[in-house]
């Protein structure tokens, strides 16, 4: 009778364990699931280089960040149907924080290049650029790039900006700043010759802060697009590319890009 009681017990303790041992599985694996369905369980955060105007920048009488950039992933992310924060970061840095996952997406008015497709995947272009010589008003000896023989040229670091501006025949020194706004201040103050850099960012300068103290010359140089860029292998380059093609066709990116450069787009960017 004891053994028949001690089996018994021995029963429906294993009984017990196996029970709650099957639950817990159960309850793990829903969660994991809900998890991975649930877009709203985590917020996408977007890194941007946010002294880049107009593609991006603080408005210091809002404190809201507004530009081309901004603009264009808001209305992705209302597509996508995704929330997301912004993460401010300096340009150098972007495609490091998508390698270690601390940023999901990076979008800062950055190159398509080759190299950089090495180590991050990019959605199709959804701009057009180029880059342009800027020079202060009162200079007549610049007329563009090839009057820059024994001239002192001012850029932002760590971009195809750079890498032009070091490559260019005859160029006495070039003076790399880790912003923008920097190269420009350089050059109104007299410590440069002439501003290499993307043609949308020079011309909203000299339009804006820079009126009457510098201005464009010369031709477009080293056409170029913009990409907006992800950790390799993100399930996401698919999804924004569909809305790309979207924006292309209903109207929506034109507005964008009228309200920012006073203009519709020439032409859509292509694949």
């Amino acid at each position: 009778m004891k053994l028949f009681k001690k089996l018994f017990l021995l029963v429906v303790v294993l009984a017990l364990v196996f029970g709650l041992t099957a639950c817990g599985s159960t309850a793990e694996k829903d969660t994991a699931s809900g998890d991975a369905d649930n877009k709203d369980v985590a917020k996408i955060v977007v890194g941007c280089d946010t002294s880049f105007v107009p593609f991006e920048f603080l408005n210091e009488s809002t404190g809201e960040y507004e530009g081309f950039d901004i603009d264009m992933w808001d209305a992705i992310a209302q597509e996508l149907g995704v929330e997301y924060e912004l993460k401010p970061m300096d340009f150098n840095g972007l495609i490091p924080a998508l390698q270690s996952g601390s940023i999901d997406v990076a979008i800062a008015g950055m190159t398509i290049k080759d190299e950089r497709k090495e180590k991050v995947d990019f959605a199709r272009a959804y701009y057009d650029a180029g880059l342009m010589v800027l020079v202060r008003a009162d200079n007549e000896d610049i007329k563009g790039v090839d009057d820059l023989n024994g001239k002192v040229v001012t850029t932002k670091t760590g971009t195809t900006s750079y890498d032009y501006s070091i490559a260019v025949e005859g160029v006495k020194e070039v003076k790399p700043f880790p912003n923008i706004d920097g190269a420009y201040l350089e050059l109104i103050n007299g410590g440069a010759d002439a501003v290499i850099f993307d043609s949308p960012n020079v011309l909203y300068f000299a339009a804006n802060k820079g009126k009457d103290r510098v201005k464009p010359v010369g031709e477009l140089l080293d056409g170029q697009q913009y990409g907006i860029a992800f950790p390799k292998g993100s399930a996401l380059v698919e999804d924004v590319n569909t809305v790309l093609e979207e924006m292309f066709v209903n109207g929506k990116y034109d507005e964008i890009y009228e309200k920012w450069f006073g203009q519709k787009p020439l032409s859509i960017p292509s694949a």
